[in-house]
């Protein structure tokens, strides 16, 4: 283990604990004396990518997250729900059995993660994973968007929308603050 302030390589290890699905290991340098983290984790096998050119590469989580983190940046999302989804896509990998996983089936469970988590970030992903040839064609995907939407409300239509409906914002009337409704009663 190689301490990330000197890159000494002897360290012992002052305090050990279970962190869920690995060991957290608290360590100190024996050169610097100073003191850092390290995780470990189990890892039973290695699972081995297909890419489209038929190259294969093992299985990166990191490249999943940085991906996904890509196609949702700067979008309204909630804390932990783009680590939620690729801790949930690398389960499913893992849990699959195979030696050997199309990079079209990791993508494919990308979108659907995307899809449900944010629209937007789902055709920002969609856009660079499917590689659209013309307008027609990524036109076709955000009708198919726009569908499933629509059927979403059509079995919920009492959810509460939490975006503004398309009414209050084209018709340029929004909410007055309590002073301005305050003056428009004193007239």
């Amino acid at each position: 283990m190689k301490c990330p302030y000197c890159t000494g390589t002897d360290s012992r290890v002052i305090d050990s604990r279970d962190s869920g699905d690995g060991i957290r290991r608290r360590r100190e340098c024996a050169s610097c004396e100073r003191r850092f983290t390290s995780y470990e984790y189990i890892q039973m096998r290695t699972v081995m990518v297909i890419k489209q050119d038929e190259r294969r590469e093992e299985f990166q989580p990191e490249k999943l997250y940085a991906s996904m983190v890509k196609a949702c940046a700067k979008r309204p999302l909630p804390v932990g729900s783009i680590e939620k989804a690729v801790k949930e896509i690398e389960a499913s990998v893992w849990d699959s059995g195979r030696a050997y996983i199309n990079s079209e089936a990791i993508g494919e469970m990308v979108m659907e993660k995307l899809r449900n988590l944010d629209r937007v970030a789902y055709i920002r992903y969609a856009s660079v994973y499917r590689d659209f040839r013309d307008i027609e064609s990524f036109k076709a995907e955000i009708e198919a968007l726009l569908e499933s939407r629509e059927a979403d409300d059509a079995v919920h239509p009492d959810q509460i929308r939490m975006l503004v409906d398309d009414r209050l914002s084209s018709s340029g009337t929004g909410r007055r603050s309590r002073r301005g409704r305050e003056r428009a009663g004193r007239r």
